[in-house]
């Protein structure tokens, strides 16, 4: 036994011989799992990129037709000559970068030196085009190239964030064990030994001491690595199963398609525009993704260190981009350093949504504290922590913390615009948390540039010291302008600035619980066996009703934000209360009883409206034959009972022409026929439905590949019927 002398002059365990074997092969064995993944992961990343070239390189072809060959004077610095050319009906760059040295110079006039010249702007203005293109993988039109590459990505995205932990992991091992393994194994054999200098001696027992440290207690990073192996050796997905999955996982599908083109988008837009100091700040933090369940696109990771590096701001991205998720992010970091209490304040009608996409992208516990039982739920999240989400209206019933009592690491205010005004109740009530908070995180969808008092106000809560700051003037000069000098506690980012892949298609269930008049509503459905009643008992009281509140919010924001809604609903009178709760501005209902012409003309009215607009629609007489594509957001006011009608009329805005990303937000409740109905369907449809649907007799004739049974109505009314007398 031997020992040696560590970094920091203490002495160090270092056996020699039969022991040092034992550790050198436990190296090697590690060295060898860290291999195996970085090897899996290169071949997993190599597929992706041998099915993303054809089509990369198509869509270069094709922006290359639409450059005039005279700017193949600019990549020379006006060197070529390009009179022959020209002459010869050469048009554009395309045709030279697809012509050969020797189809050049059969063109009169066009010698070796300029052929060599055209042909090296040509793949240079290439090469540029290449870094600009953006990959749409078009999920109603499948082709067998995106289906090669969709396959190809769900094998990193099924392995999920857990694979670039494995990924990282097995590159810091490989480095310290390509320098470590070498350097112990004289320390093997005795005679070894003996016949090395004292310096490789000395070597070989502090590489040795150090690879015993290493992989005594490396239990868990090989359960991390053989986690990852196993997930980039599984079997490939079928063609349906990686459509559904791209369906479902859009966004994780794009963020990995991103990291391995290399593709992003424009650095100054995803950071928001920020001045170089305040975005240095954020690069130079961290963010551990230990309790994270879903990977981050760079503009959200971007967003989460923002919030962590500045630690009093407002995230103000456009609505679609993911605030909440960056959010839960931001939390997720804070548990990874050892906090446990963190408190969301939003509106009622989103609180429901918080507590599920708290428990889904993240290992954090989510404590609702709200309704009769909120003060014992508040009570145990003190006594256990977790993630406590109440409302704004909740909130000032609940003690704030004092000396005795410490605040929650994190404070998140949801929907911010609705502390705008300082001397209302839940105003003062936020305010005197995020004054005993060391880190506040608003989020708002409004552009705040258009609102500058407004912001005056929120800022007020986080940075006070900014406040004199922010003048008008910068609004007026620009939103660039005003988001520099309000840098220090304000990010937002723009849907097109950001998303490269345009147009995307963004689902959101937005998760509601019954009021109570809603609940006595339904209850009145149930108890008469009215399946029909039962679907539209959430709009009964138009006053007190959930859905229709959310509904509210996300057509103001969507109007804040100059975006078109379509809103639709199988029933003619649930678009009737919809209509008064919205105003005169909703144009429509278009129903089944509009005639055709008439139809499109209020389609040709919400198009051709300069802005905001909103059209409401019968989901069977708007969901086929109309092209909607004008509209960004689409709310679906119930589940329906035909999948197909909603996967049509969701079509109807998202399809060639298309622009922007489209919004589509289900509007759900809890513990009601919209759960059951989802439920029953998913089980019996998912993969059917994922290519009946895109079908021709899907789109002309919906009954013919519905899954749903006659039956399903009954058994739906009977189990709620059993659901309520039990918990009555």
């Amino acid at each position: 036994m031997a020992h040696g002398e560590g970094a920091n002059g203490g002495p160090v365990f270092a056996p020699v011989g039969r022991k040092a074997r034992q550790v050198l092969a436990r190296g090697e064995r590690l060295h060898q799992d860290a291999r195996a993944v970085l090897d899996d992961h290169r071949r997993a990343v190599d597929e992706i990129r041998a099915a993303l070239a054809p089509i990369q390189a198509e869509l270069v072809v094709e922006e290359l037709a639409g450059i005039p060959v005279s700017r193949l004077k600019d990549a020379t610095e006006g060197r070529l000559r390009l009179a022959a050319l020209e002459a010869a009906g050469v048009g554009s760059v395309r045709e030279v970068y697809e012509a050969s040295r020797y189809e050049l110079r059969q063109i009169p006039g066009v010698g070796a030196q300029t052929a060599d010249q055209a042909l090296a702007a040509a793949r240079q203005i290439a090469r540029a085009v290449e870094e600009t293109v953006s990959v749409r993988i078009d999920v109603d039109h499948p082709e067998p190239r995106t289906t090669t590459l969709v396959i190809a990505l769900r094998r990193l995205v099924e392995a999920g964030p857990e694979l670039r932990r494995a990924v990282d992991a097995a590159e810091r091992l490989d480095r310290r064990l390509k320098v470590l393994l070498p350097a112990a194994r004289p320390a093997g054999g005795r005679l070894r030994m003996a016949l090395s200098t004292k310096a490789r001696r000395e070597s070989a027992l502090v590489a040795v001491a150090e690879l015993h440290e290493l992989t005594a207690d490396s239990g868990d990073v090989r359960l991390l690595l053989a986690q990852a192996s196993t997930d980039l050796l599984r079997e490939s997905a079928s063609e349906a199963e990686a459509w559904v999955d791209f369906e479902l996982r859009s966004t994780e599908y794009y963020s990995q398609l991103a990291e391995v083109a290399g593709s992003a988008p424009d650095v100054a837009a995803a950071e928001g525009f920020l001045p170089a100091e305040v975005a240095e700040r954020v690069h130079a933090q961290g963010l551990d993704d230990t309790h994270r369940r879903v990977s981050l696109r760079g503009y959200q990771s971007f967003g989460a260190r923002f919030a962590l590096a500045q630690r009093r701001v407002v995230l103000g991205d456009e609505m679609g981009l993911g605030k909440t998720v960056q959010a839960i992010a931001v939390l997720a970091h804070l548990a990874a350093q050892g906090h446990s209490h963190f408190l969301v304040i939003c509106p009622a009608s989103v609180l429901i949504n918080w507590t599920r996409e708290i428990r889904s992208r993240s290992t954090l516990r989510a404590m609702p504290v709200h309704g009769p039982e909120r003060q014992q739920a508040y009570g145990e999240w003190r006594e256990r922590g977790g993630v406590a989400v109440t409302t704004f209206d909740v909130l000032h019933s609940l003690p704030a913390p004092d000396r005795a009592t410490a605040p929650p690491a994190a404070l998140v205010v949801d929907e911010a615009h609705y502390v705008k005004n300082p001397d209302a109740r839940r105003s003062r009530a936020v305010a005197t948390w995020t004054d005993r908070c060391e880190r506040v995180l608003f989020l708002t969808g409004t552009p705040m540039e258009n609102r500058v008092q407004e912001f005056r106000t929120l800022v007020r809560y986080l940075q006070p010291q900014l406040v004199p700051q922010i003048q008008g003037g910068d609004a007026v000069a620009g939103p660039h302008t005003f988001r520099k000098s309000v840098a220090p506690a304000y990010l937002r980012r723009n849907q097109q600035d950001v998303l490269t892949e345009l147009p995307a298609l963004l689902q959101v269930d937005e998760w509601e619980e019954f009021s109570a008049a809603d609940q006595e509503a339904y209850r009145d459905a149930v108890a008469a066996g009215n399946f029909m009643a039962m679907r539209r008992a959430a709009y009964a009281n138009a006053e007190r009703s959930a859905k229709l509140q959310r509904l509210r919010e996300l057509v103001s924001e969507a109007a804040e934000n100059g975006l078109k809604v379509v809103v639709f609903s199988y029933f003619r009178d649930v678009l009737g209360v919809v209509q008064q709760a919205l105003g005169d501005g909703a144009l429509g209902p278009l129903s089944g009883g509009v005639p055709a012409a008439r139809r499109q003309q209020l389609v040709d009215e919400f198009t051709a409206a300069s802005g905001h607009a909103v059209l409401l629609c019968q989901i069977e007489a708007g969901g086929v034959g109309l092209n909607l594509q004008a509209a960004s957001v689409v709310i679906l006011c119930e589940p329906q009972v035909k999948p197909t009608l909603e996967h049509q009329a969701v079509a109807r805005a998202h399809r060639m022409g298309q622009v922007r990303p489209v919004q589509v937000h289900r509007l759900l409740a809890t513990d009601s026929v919209d759960d059951r109905l989802l439920r029953i369907l998913e089980n019996k449809a998912r993969l059917f439905d994922a290519y009946a649907r895109r079908s021709d007799v899907a789109e002309a004739t919906p009954d013919a590949v519905d899954v749903s049974d006659g039956t399903l109505a009954r058994r739906i009314v009977e189990e709620e019927q059993q659901r309520l007398a039990a918990v009555t």
